[in-house]
């Protein structure tokens, strides 16, 4: 059997699972959004009372000022730990610990479709406690804005349906949930500085893209670094890819482009993507010059 395991993406002639499902799935996923968003106003309003901005309220919690408006809002499904933790912090006198029942009920009813080719990366970076991303293109979903997020796939060719876009949107912001988990995974990103620069939807979307950066890198189990433009050496050449190491498995390598996706076992290959990781590391900034860049470019008009 070939430890290269690929998968196609076929857009036409009903092979491209793009996650609308069938009907009765697209009414479950309804019927979610529609609880995370009472939820969400349930805690907005209760955050209001007790006199605390989200970003007030996330830091308390141990969550990002961007998680807690994207709760309230309900683009994400609330954590039963978040929603305990906020249940005492606002004095809710188990108004959110009660809804902890309904809200898992409705995630395994409402699982996320991913596209076929994706599914197996998904689960592994969901066990995964190292992941190691080397990014051309895009920042690293895990790190990116719902704002970014949205830009991307609205962009993208042919045109994705309002359905699809707002559950990828979710699914997306679901999986980064696992950078604030016990037991954390340790993450590296070696970010192309193109990207950085790169003024993908707007400088408002740019901006809040590097704030969202310079707010991981300065968390402990996530460790972002710039290549620069002008490093005369680059042995990233070949392309994005991403180093997986799930629990009690061994390293594995992801590769994804135009719509396939890659996952590499072997081995020997995934050795030399590991060695080829370690001088690309070897040739960016070092992660305090890289947050220094990052904050220099935030400064820009």
């Amino acid at each position: 059997m070939s430890a290269v395991t690929w998968w196609g993406a076929a857009r036409q002639g009903g092979c491209w699972d793009d996650g609308d499902g069938a009907a009765g799935d697209v009414r479950r996923r309804r019927a979610g959004r529609r609880l995370n968003r009472a939820i969400g106003k349930q805690v907005k309003v209760l955050r209001e009372r007790a006199g605390l901005t989200q970003k007030e309220l996330g830091d308390r919690l141990g969550y990002s000022e961007d998680l807690v408006s994207s709760l309230e809002r309900g683009r994400r499904t609330p954590q039963r730990e978040f929603l305990e933790a906020a249940d005492e912090l606002l004095d809710a006198g188990g108004l959110l610990t009660a809804t902890i029942e309904d809200v898992e009920a409705a995630k395994a009813k409402a699982r996320v479709r991913h596209p076929a080719w994706f599914r197996d990366y998904a689960r592994l970076v969901a066990s995964a406690v190292e992941i190691n991303f080397f990014s051309t293109l895009a920042p690293p979903g895990l790190l990116q804005t719902e704002d970014f997020v949205r830009t991307l796939l609205n962009g993208r060719q042919p045109l994705l349906s309002e359905e699809t876009i707002e559950q990828r949107v979710v699914s997306r912001l679901a999986r980064q949930e696992i950078l604030t988990r016990w037991p954390l995974p340790m993450v590296t990103a070696v970010i192309d500085e193109s990207v950085l620069r790169r003024r993908l939807g707007g400088r408002k979307v740019r901006q809040g893209q590097l704030e969202r950066l310079l707010k991981s890198g300065r968390l402990r189990n996530i460790t972002p670094q710039v290549l620069p433009l002008d490093c005369e050496e680059n042995s990233g050449v070949d392309g994005p890819f991403v180093l997986l190491t799930p629990k009690g498995k061994q390293q594995v390598a992801y590769l994804e482009v135009q719509g396939v996706g890659q996952l590499i076992t072997d081995p020997e290959q995934v050795r030399i993507l590991a060695a080829r990781y370690g001088s690309i590391r070897g040739q960016a900034l070092t992660p305090r010059e890289s947050l220094a860049l990052m904050q220099e470019l935030l400064g820009e008009p």
